[in-house]
């Protein structure tokens, strides 16, 4: 089991950054997908960003996102990040970072609780 634990949203004025973590917990040597998602008022959840822990560390971030969003991930301290810049009243929402153990699987086995980001006009 893993357990994944969100931090760092928070209220920013339009233009600002944050840094959101997600520490993950117990067996995280069988991790092999991670991601960021969040939920919007009135939208879908979506996906802002993934990382496969593999020796090339392959990154994707959707083309909406990537002059925005960056995620990624400090393996000593079993961390996930995803750095947001230039935010904007519509990234307001609650942010989840979500991993997967299972290969071949297109659901996620574990998710944090989410963190809350507010952005201000």
């Amino acid at each position: 089991q893993v357990q994944l634990a969100e931090s760092g949203g928070g209220v920013v004025p339009a233009g600002g950054s944050l840094r959101l973590s997600c520490l993950a917990t117990g067996s995280v040597s069988t991790i092999n997908f991670m991601a960021w998602h969040r939920r919007t008022p009135g939208k879908e959840r979506e996906t802002v960003a993934t990382l496969m822990p593999d020796e090339d560390w392959r990154k994707f971030v959707p083309s909406r996102f990537e002059d925005r969003f960056a995620i990624s991930r400090d393996a000593a301290k079993n961390t996930l990040y995803l750095t947001m810049k230039n935010l904007k009243p519509e990234d307001t929402g609650m942010y989840y970072c979500a991993m997967r153990s299972t290969w071949g699987s297109p659901e996620f086995d574990y998710w944090g609780q989410g963190t809350q980001v507010t952005v201000v006009s």
